[in-house]
């Protein structure tokens, strides 16, 4: 049986295409031991307003010289000014109620300082809890890897057993194709493209925002607008060329 893996930092509430490359595969790493970069996706993300887009920033001060497993939370007001511009443009939505509970504990009833636990935290239940994936996580600290770059990760790949792995398609850039044919690991590049519009509050559609508002919006549907349209594809993801760019 093939092992079909992803491996990508955690993000802050990602959007459904996040989400898309996990249900795909059978085991997804967490990819946190590698250095945090300012202005990515760890500690942001989109909420659709009557203005367009809003970002949610987590303050975590300044620092670069970290890793993104080491960055912690700086002001911890942000928990509840979330929650808040959150419960404000999503308050009408029609299944806001159906998830409040959850993000209204995550928000106010407990205290985050590791920017990477909160963020696999809500990665994980919205996998499981939401989407109904079944995929496994693990976490790349758990294993002793070495080297930079393609090298680490293929390291990383052959020691959770992967037999294909499903990246994201910005690592073309960096990813040694000849040395992952070589250690017989077959790649895969997601397609983002493609994905259906679904009802959403203050037109025009805007896809490229938190997975918060496609769940708030069509709540148990979500999966159909995440992976689901594509019923017509053989094994329902959607990877790409595994020799790169199409």
């Amino acid at each position: 049986m093939t092992r079909r893996v992803a491996v990508l930092q955690s993000n802050y509430i990602p959007w459904r295409g996040y989400f898309d490359l996990i249900h795909d595969v059978d085991t997804f790493v967490f990819y946190d031991d590698v250095q945090y970069t300012k202005g990515d996706w760890r500690n942001r993300n989109y909420v659709k307003t009557e203005k367009g887009r809003e970002l949610l920033t987590i303050p975590v001060g300044p620092g670069l010289d970290r890793k993104i497993c080491e960055v912690v939370t700086s002001d911890r007001r942000w928990q509840n000014r979330h929650w808040k511009t959150i419960s404000q443009y999503y308050a009408r939505a029609p299944h806001f109620a159906r998830y409040r509970g959850f993000f209204e504990d995550f928000f106010l009833g407990r205290i985050w300082e590791n920017l990477s636990e909160l963020n696999r935290y809500l990665i994980e239940r919205i996998s499981v809890d939401m989407l109904g994936c079944s995929t496994i996580f693990l976490d790349s600290r758990d294993y002793d890897l070495s080297g930079v770059r393609s090298e680490r990760l293929l390291m990383l790949l052959q020691r959770v057993g992967a037999k294909q792995y499903l990246s994201g398609p910005s690592a073309r850039k960096y990813i040694d194709v000849d040395a992952f044919a070589a250690a017989a690991i077959d790649i895969r590049f997601k397609d983002y493209s493609g994905y259906p519009q679904y009802p959403q509050f203050y037109p025009p559609f805007i896809s490229e925002v938190s997975m918060l508002d496609l769940l708030f919006q069509v709540g148990p549907q979500a999966p159909e607008y995440v992976w689901g349209w594509r019923a017509g594809h053989p094994d329902g993801s959607q990877g790409g060329d595994a020799e790169g760019p199409a």
